[in-house]
């Protein structure tokens, strides 16, 4: 039996196997790579001829080791089904393409676990800074990483005295909401959402219980989800289907568009007809909305607004993090009117 001689793996080409391609210094083609506008026109075209033909990849890794950071951001989102953090990101990675910055995207799904997994991820791969959109948890792990340096804002979530956050007027978004739905005429309320121990889902229900309490002779009853979902909607629409005619509500605040839908569904079903019966308004503006079997009316965040400033925030803190000064900004919500709310 003949042996074959194992040969060893092709090594990567590296920068002086560029360099001796093109014929040029180790340091022309860092220039080329970091610096482009200091190479003259013909010999940065043979550096790339030189890149191009040896399939050269540059090593992120390795250059932030030297430089002490990555041209990169990394964000860390509560839930990635949720189109609004979509529209998070799609404002990041805008603000990001600006500055020659590229982002890294990690979606926690809703766990705690997860979301400081990805914290601790983007911190020991020496990013230049991180944008969290966290769950309605304890931010333990995003404080120590933050007083190691790492410059962390919060997105959907207020700063502190350590960090800056970017939010939305939540309990504005329920008043308009509930406000919405008194113009139309309607004055036995309801609000579902939950559970209340969810910050967002509290200043919803703060602000709709606001807006009621201007209108004489109009109520509001609170009806605590145990999840926001879908299948949450549809055993809220089962539960306003058992009742009498006389005592389910006519308006129905939603603390979000997957509630709202889900309840829809189950309503339509019963037979209750929406919104000659009950009137209907969700909330994010995302697609349960327009899928839903009656377009959903929805209070809106304007999330690409808010990734573009609170990535606008988070470069301003690292380019001058020694006179940065933290600070929430907070964006008004606007309300879409849509068939399950139409007049009648």
């Amino acid at each position: 039996m003949s042996s074959v001689a194992t040969q060893p793996d092709r090594m990567r080409p590296v920068m002086a196997d560029v360099a001796q391609r093109a014929g040029v210094s180790v340091a022309t083609v860092s220039n080329v790579l970091n610096r482009p506008h200091l190479v003259a026109d013909l010999t940065r075209e043979r550096v790339l001829r030189a890149i191009e033909e040896l399939g050269f990849v540059r090593n992120r890794a390795a250059r932030s080791l030297v430089t002490g950071r990555a041209d990169t951001v990394g964000f860390v989102i509560v839930d990635l089904a949720n189109t609004f953090f979509v529209d998070l990101a799609r404002g990041v990675e805008e603000q990001l393409d600006q500055q020659g910055m590229r982002l890294l995207l990690a979606n926690s799904d809703v766990d705690l676990a997860k979301q400081n997994e990805y914290i601790e991820l983007f911190e020991e791969t020496k990013v230049s800074g991180v944008l969290l959109a966290p769950l309605d948890a304890p931010l333990d792990v995003a404080r120590a990483a933050r007083a190691r340096g790492l410059p962390i804002v919060h997105v959907n979530w207020p700063g502190d005295d350590e960090s800056c956050g970017v939010v939305v007027d939540e309990e504005l978004g329920g008043y308009l909401a509930a406000q919405h739905l008194l113009e139309r005429g309607r004055r036995r309320l309801a609000f579902a959402g939950g559970p209340f121990s969810l910050s967002a889902v509290a200043q919803r229900r703060t602000g709709a219980t606001r807006a009621v309490a201007e209108v004489p002779g109009a109520s509001l009853e609170t009806i605590e989800t145990r999840r926001i979902t879908t299948r949450g909607g549809r055993e809220l629409g089962d539960l306003l289907a058992a009742r009498a005619p006389s005592e389910r509500p006519d308006g129905l605040v939603s603390a979000s568009d997957a509630l709202a839908s889900g309840a829809i569904h189950a309503m339509l079903l019963a037979g209750i007809r929406v919104p000659e019966d009950i009137a209907v308004v969700g909330y994010d503006n995302n697609h349960y909305a327009h899928d839903s079997p009656v377009p959903i009316t929805s209070v809106a965040q304007p999330g690409h607004e808010m990734g573009m400033i609170a990535a606008s925030i988070l470069l301003e803190e690292m380019q001058d993090a020694g006179d940065h000064a933290h600070r929430t900004l907070t964006l008004r919500p606007t309300l879409h009117e849509r068939a399950s709310s139409a007049a009648g």
